[in-house]
């Protein structure tokens, strides 16, 4: 199960994590973001240990969608070392997810 991250707790579970860390930028209303998420729940199962998967609600945390340029959603991004290495937008398929991860692992 992916992780529920808020702006107060982004910078240690994401920027100070010794693994790539996976945030899902969503909102409960948005249909692409609600098909995502069995996808995004099952990435966090496979690549338990390698990458860390979470999940920022963009209506109740604003300040970390906005410092990291979210102007739509799903967006995804993919943070190794503290640092943005993969952003993509919008519905993917679980293949297409797990390239992005892997080319960071």
């Amino acid at each position: 199960m992916a992780k529920e991250l808020t702006d107060a707790d982004f910078e240690a579970e994401v920027l100070k994590s010794d693994i790539p860390v996976l945030v899902d930028f969503w909102a409960p209303w948005c249909g692409p973001c609600k098909s995502m998420s069995p996808i995004v729940d099952e990435l966090s199962t496979e690549y338990e240990g390698k990458v860390k998967v979470t999940k920022v609600n963009v209506d109740e945390n604003t300040e970390t969608p906005g410092k990291y340029s979210v102007m739509s959603i799903p967006t995804f991004i993919i943070f190794k070392d503290g640092e943005p290495v993969a952003t993509f937008v919008g519905a993917k398929s679980k293949e297409d997810m797990k390239k992005e991860l892997d080319a960071v692992l």
